[in-house]
């Protein structure tokens, strides 16, 4: 999986995943009896195919085994996503990593999974973007779709706008793409308003919350169970698909949102919760963007995880001595002491109010108004 590395000055360090992989091992959460570790394998054509073009497919295998013909129109090459030697089979391992997840639960072998590696949701039809070659959001989508469920609810709280993923299912009334970002006013890839709600036909499959910069846990948090909750339950998916990206973090040099490790933990307990409640847990939970590698990026994920399993790891837990004694010697860093931040993640619930003042509730609103009736909710109140 560390194979899929854009070289030693990019953001997408592939030593977030080791970290992550060493931390949630080290606290236990690979032996608990409920969790199998399953080994990944190279997508073929056919399955990359059912999201992008063939002739893009080729054009990355041609780049990644000749760097030198980097080609910019189709995004390869580029400054966000460099060639590199190998790099068809490692964004196809990440995808077949998340198409593992999406048979588990079609075969019944799972009814829980998760791919921290995979979650590249800005990979499109015919173009790489944003750090993302392949989109293996919409690969384990489709292949759920394919085997017959009926309706998917994806859910998307990176920093960044899951653009890719939306456009693949933006006239596709049986996917929901909610995703929960900064706004395309002040980050990368521009997108996301609350006026882009789907295709003909589709209308309300497609739920933006664009949050101002600065947002931090209390709106963060109360964004999110003002749009997420209401919506999945009015949708009632057979699956939930969820991106952690975690780089809405405060200490994340990408993006100008201020959450909390603790903040994100709610969410993924909140996912976990309204996946038992309305499609009997059956949840793919996957990675994202997150660029502080050794504070925030492996505790994250390892919470994911833990919660996943059905085992979550308390906030005040002991990040355990080998791995911050393996961050200083391997790094040169001093790693954080325990698994949460104690930070203050309390929010105010939907239901005391809407302030026009605040521009968080403004994004809400806007969001709200612009799908709620669609679903037969009140913006106001429901």
């Amino acid at each position: 999986m560390s194979a899929y590395n854009f070289g030693p000055n990019h953001p997408m360090s592939p030593k977030r995943l080791e970290l992550t992989a060493r931390l949630a091992r080290e606290l236990g959460i690979f032996d608990l009896p409920q969790v199998r570790v399953l080994e990944s394998f190279v997508a073929d054509d056919d399955a990359l195919a059912t999201v992008h073009s063939r002739a893009y497919i080729a054009a990355v295998r041609r780049v990644g085994a000749d760097p030198t013909l980097s080609d910019p129109g189709r995004g390869l090459g580029t400054e966000d996503d460099p060639a590199f030697a190998g790099m068809h089979e490692a964004g196809a391992r990440l995808a077949g990593a998340s198409l593992i997840a999406a048979d588990t639960l079609i075969s019944g072998a799972a009814v829980r999974a998760v791919n921290f590696g995979g979650g590249m949701h800005h990979a499109s039809r015919e173009k790489a973007s944003g750090f993302c070659i392949y989109n293996d959001v919409a690969m384990a989508v489709m292949r759920l779709l394919d085997s017959g469920v009926s309706r998917i609810a994806y859910i998307d709280i990176d920093a960044h706008h899951g653009d890719g993923t939306q456009n693949a299912f933006w006239d596709d009334p049986r996917v929901l793409t909610i995703s929960l970002h900064e706004s395309g006013l002040t980050l990368f890839p521009g997108t996301g308003f609350a006026n882009e709600i789907g295709g003909p036909g589709a209308e309300g499959s497609a739920v933006n919350v664009a949050l101002p910069a600065g947002t931090s846990d209390a709106g963060w948090l109360r964004a999110f169970h003002a749009i997420v909750p209401p919506l999945v339950k009015a949708f009632g998916p057979e699956v939930i698909v969820s991106q952690h990206g975690c780089d809405s973090h405060r200490e994340d040099e990408l993006t100008h949102l201020n959450t909390s490790v603790d903040a994100q933990r709610e969410a993924a307990l909140s996912v976990a919760t309204l996946a038992d409640a309305v499609c009997d847990g059956r949840w793919i939970a996957l990675g994202g963007g997150g660029y502080s590698i050794v504070n925030v990026v492996p505790r994250v994920w390892s919470h994911l995880m833990a919660i996943a399993a059905g085992k979550p790891v308390p906030l005040r837990t002991a990040v355990p001595p080998s791995w911050r004694d393996h961050v200083r010697e391997h790094y040169g860093r001093e790693a954080p002491l325990f698994m949460g931040e104690d930070a203050d993640t309390w929010w105010r619930s939907w239901e005391v109010g809407y302030n026009p003042a605040d521009a968080v509730d403004r994004s809400v609103m806007a969001t709200r108004k612009a799908v709620f009736p669609l679903y037969g909710l009140d913006p106001w109140f429901d």
